[in-house]
């Protein structure tokens, strides 16, 4: 095959980062000649986690829109975007991609809306269970839309959608660890139970009280606890655990970089709602407890959530519980063998096997 030339769009979280990278080195896999740029948002961390993963990216002066949406400020939202798409069209007209593939985050609106008016094919990696007004718009000028769940036609033209599930990080898919490998990283034993608390690349502030709150019943539990804070949260945290005594039998991290050694270790998990998230838990058949984050359009965690749920495939608690429900329910879940294997086995028959090439071999036809 030819080499070709791909624009890949999105970011902000590593939700976004993770798929859009694992789909660049998807296509790389198929056509090694193939010649990749990134478009992102400047000073988000596409910036730097583009550039680690190999690949070239540029930015845009882009923000969200501020709630409410008559805010004076959105103003000079608008102007960045404006700003911005004409940045990106120069930036196409120079590249000459073959096709532009958008996965979400500030960045994808600007660059794919760009990418149509210059009649460029797009695509489309819609992760949530429940799109956003930003992909709701563009799946009328994109040519395909990969989504993660079904009944996806209520938000897109049923013709353009193809089923294709969440890209996961490659080193999720390394040769299996053993259990005893994975215990030694974090200095814990392979006999306990481990449960892993993880809120997202960013951390979770909600998730991060729940610990706190119940640092005496972690302490006197029969369970070993692994913690990434996120490293805005992480600080804050470390003086607090000086203050108040950190339990032995707690792990604590801003960033846990080995995620695979972290997810073979544990038994349960706890994890907000995020799609790339949701589908690594499903791929490794995990069970967990998922705390949806308020705080994102659409309060799409709660509806991936409820994808999950109601096929018995995890459990859920509302953010405003969290801090008085998780742990009590997390200990005394990882306690019952036979819950954690019915949540687990569920969980893994959601799954998707290679996402990624599926969704690149599509980028590629579209290239055509």
């Amino acid at each position: 095959m030819e080499a070709k030339r791909i624009i890949i769009s999105g970011g902000g979280t590593g939700g976004h980062i993770f798929p859009a990278v694992s789909i660049a080195n998807a296509i790389k896999e198929l056509v090694p000649e193939a010649e990749i740029l990134f478009v992102g948002a400047e000073g988000r961390m596409e910036m730097t986690r583009v550039p680690a993963a190999g690949y070239k990216i540029v930015g845009l002066p882009l923000r969200g829109l501020l709630r409410p949406l008559w805010k004076p400020g959105n103003v000079g939202v608008v102007l960045d975007y404006l700003r911005s798409k004409r940045r990106v069209k120069k930036i196409l007209r120079e590249f000459k991609p073959d096709v532009a593939v958008g996965v979400g985050g500030y960045a994808s609106s600007a660059t794919l809306n760009a990418a149509y008016d210059l009649g460029i094919p797009c695509l489309i990696q819609e992760q949530n269970s429940f799109a956003g007004l930003t992909n709701k718009l563009l799946g009328k000028k994109a040519s395909k839309i990969c989504v993660a769940y079904e009944g996806m036609e209520r938000f897109f033209p049923k013709d353009k959608l193809m089923l294709t599930g969440n890209p996961v990080r490659q080193d999720l898919k390394l040769p299996a660890l053993s259990r005893e490998t994975a215990a030694t990283f974090f200095g814990m034993t392979c006999e306990k139970p481990t449960i892993l608390l993880v809120g997202g690349s960013l951390g979770a502030g909600t998730l991060n009280e729940s610990v706190l709150r119940n640092l005496n019943l972690i302490a006197s539990s029969p369970i070993q606890f692994i913690w990434q804070t996120g490293a805005y949260y992480y600080k804050k945290i470390e003086a607090r655990l000086a203050a108040e005594g950190k339990p032995a039998n707690l792990y604590v991290s801003d960033f846990i970089s080995k995620m695979n050694y972290a997810y073979c270790l544990a038994d349960l998990v706890i994890s907000r709602a995020g799609a790339s998230s949701i589908s690594e838990l499903c791929l490794l058949g995990k069970p967990s407890i998922l705390v949806p984050s308020p705080n994102v359009a659409e309060d799409h965690q709660t509806h991936n959530a409820m994808a999950l749920v109601e096929r018995d495939a995890a459990l859920m608690v509302r953010d405003t519980d969290a801090p008085q429900q998780l742990l009590p329910l997390a200990v005394k879940t990882v306690a019952d063998a036979a819950r954690l294997e019915t949540l687990g086995r569920n969980a893994r028959a959601m799954a998707f096997e290679d996402s990624a090439r599926v969704i690149a071999q599509e980028v590629l036809n579209l290239a055509k």
